[in-house]
């Protein structure tokens, strides 16, 4: 068996430093925005939840998988909505505590 070397392609390499450039596309968001966006999604999960919980109820949907899975997914939301609130309550008694 006859082994034959590798042919390879020189490669070549070029970057560019992008390091210190404002990226204009995208706008900054503050903090209290991504809070009222999260808070409306987790809305929209738990009405949509609620929906699909009437509409097994009157016996309109035959797969109760989806049923279950948008119920997991309001109280994840729920649950991540109540922690990042307790979390920033914390943090406001902590910064409360502070002798200036």
């Amino acid at each position: 068996m006859e082994l034959t070397p590798l042919a390879m392609t020189p490669v070549q390499m070029s970057a560019q430093s992008h390091i210190g450039e404002p990226k204009i596309d995208e706008p900054v968001k503050s903090f209290g925005e991504f809070m009222v966006d999260a808070l409306k999604k987790t809305n929209e999960l738990e009405l949509e939840s609620e929906k699909l919980n009437a509409a097994m109820a009157a016996g309109r949907i035959e797969d109760i998988s989806q049923v279950i899975v948008a119920s997991q997914k309001a109280e994840i939301a729920l649950q991540l909505t109540l922690q990042l609130r307790n979390r920033a309550t914390a943090a406001y008694q902590e910064i409360m505590r502070m002798q200036v």
